[in-house]
């Protein structure tokens, strides 16, 4: 099948051992005969214009789980992770709800593509057959088994379909056992000597003479107080005193749940039928009473009473898991000092989105060498130890810190290069001594460089050839300028030789 003309081939690449391997293609790079499992260097002399992009198990894994938690709140109320890239959803009393399993099936498949995901689905009596169905059944998106054929519709299938173990599926192999039906006619007897219990049990969950039970998933209760009043309130005092009767009331909600709260919205609800929000951001998982009053009584005023308020709730929208605290150190007075409160002061006041701090990425790049995070991430695990017989321990020199020195960076860069004209520069690698930018002509009166920055040919192709000469400049007026001439000033294929400005020095 060939590819659609709009969409480029695309993998996703991770390491197995010291070989790269494709973990997963699109339809283009599999029009073009690359699949799971194949090297990266195979794929990449196969098909040159291939994009690659690294593995996320761990993200991966935490969109699963909350695709399976959204499917507990509004599909069904067991919902399973069964693997990495599978939901086991049990749909006993439910179906009827939502106009039957063919139209449940097929309501969910048009879902999962509007959010720009592609499911294969199948129902069956077992959770065996299910699994076995959607990987390894008919190519349609959606598969229904009748009831009671679940044994005929399995036969077919490769034995791998019942989710044993590789040295299982070696053994099998040898024998040529190579279908589900053939499995099903060998002797029991022999098969649990030979191979142990776990063949037949597998067997016998997906043809539904062993129960298999599910883990589902719990969807995390969402905690709320609130406290109605009998006359509506409409003073500041009136509200932040009702403040502190709840704040203690949710910090023991979130104690027993054993969560932090990491947003708060407050919601008064007027008499006029027009609710009052504010919502209150930490930096970290907390629990102190206090110190969430504190910034709430910072911004009543921002609550319109109107006629009088009704009722006041604490609405916590998110909350991560949270233990018990000790209170060691703070009695010792021992410890670093806790900026928490002092940036949650701040983000509550001017917003979460204006206040980040910047962590540095092991990139040359300029624009890749560092991300926004949040003011107190922690910072990233050293690296593991070496084995004795590492080779990498001949190399004493201590490792590079990603914001190296050797060539002074500014502060602050442009949110992206904007372009300069009417530059006059001697070619190759001579500074620029006149350019446009922003429609204001500047004439350089002191610069530095080149300093040559190349791409990075294992991102994409058309970085492979790719080189930027960056210069600082100093202008008349004593602004200090960061600017990049795009390629090398010789060979054509490095670069169209158009200038742009990144940054701003002092």
């Amino acid at each position: 099948m060939l590819a659609p003309p709009d969409e480029p081939p695309l993998v996703i690449a991770h390491k197995i051992g010291s070989r790269v391997e494709i973990a997963a293609a699109n339809p283009a790079a599999r029009g073009l005969g690359l699949h799971r499992g194949m090297a990266l260097t195979m794929a990449r002399a196969q098909a040159p214009g291939l994009e690659v992009r690294p593995a996320d198990p761990d993200g991966d894994r935490a969109e699963l789980h909350e695709l399976a938690e959204l499917l507990a709140r509004r599909w069904s109320p067991i919902v399973a992770v069964s693997d990495p890239d599978g939901i086991l959803v049990d749909l006993s009393g439910v179906a009827h709800l939502h106009g039957g399993e063919a139209r449940f099936a097929a309501r969910l498949v048009r879902l999962l593509a509007r959010h720009g995901i592609t499911a294969r689905l199948a129902i069956a009596d077992t959770a065996g057959a299910a699994w076995a169905l959607a990987r390894m059944g008919p190519a349609a998106a959606v598969t229904i088994v009748p009831p009671g054929v679940q044994v005929e519709a399995i036969a077919p299938l490769p034995v791998a379909a019942l989710r044993l173990a590789p040295a299982a599926l070696e053994l099998l192999a040898r024998l040529g056992v190579e279908r589900i039906g053939q499995l099903a006619e060998l002797p029991r007897a022999p098969l649990v000597r030979r191979f142990g219990p776990g063949i037949v049990g597998r067997l016998d969950q997906a043809t539904g003479r062993a129960p298999e039970p599910l883990d589902p998933v719990v969807p995390p209760v969402p905690v709320l107080v609130e406290q109605r009043f009998f006359e509506p309130i409409a003073t500041a005092e009136a509200i932040e005193h009702w403040l502190g009767t709840l704040m203690p009331r949710l910090t023991r909600a979130l104690a027993e749940a054993g969560r932090g709260a990491r947003a708060v919205e407050l919601i008064a609800e007027r008499v006029d039928g027009v609710p009052q929000r504010l919502r209150l951001g930490f930096a970290r998982p907390t629990r102190d009473a206090a110190h969430m009053l504190r910034l709430a009584v910072r911004r009543i005023e921002e609550v319109e009473p109107g006629y009088g308020i009704d009722a006041l709730l604490l609405h916590v929208r998110r909350a991560d898991p949270l233990g018990p605290q000790s209170l060691a150190p703070a009695l010792a007075d021992e410890g670093e000092p806790d900026l928490a409160p002092l940036v949650d002061a701040l983000a509550n006041r001017i917003g979460m989105d204006r206040l980040w701090r910047v962590a540095p990425v092991d990139s040359d790049v300029p624009e890749r060498s560092l991300v926004p995070t949040s003011p107190l991430t922690p910072p990233p695990p050293r690296a593991a130890a070496l084995r004795r017989d590492d080779v990498r321990r001949l190399d004493e020199r201590p490792p590079d810190h990603p914001w190296h020195t050797r060539w002074p960076r500014p502060v602050r860069l442009l949110s992206r290069p904007e372009p300069v004209h009417h530059v006059l520069a001697e070619l190759p690698d001579q500074p620029p001594r006149r350019f446009t930018w922003r429609g204001v002509s500047h004439r350089v009166v002191r610069a530095e460089g080149p300093e040559r920055i190349a791409g990075e040919w294992w991102r994409r192709p058309a970085e492979r050839q790719a080189v930027r000469d960056y210069f600082r400049v100093e202008v008349e007026d004593g602004q200090r300028f960061w600017l990049y001439r795009r390629g090398d000033g010789v060979h054509g294929e490095t670069g169209d030789l158009n200038w742009f400005l990144h940054g701003r020095v002092g």
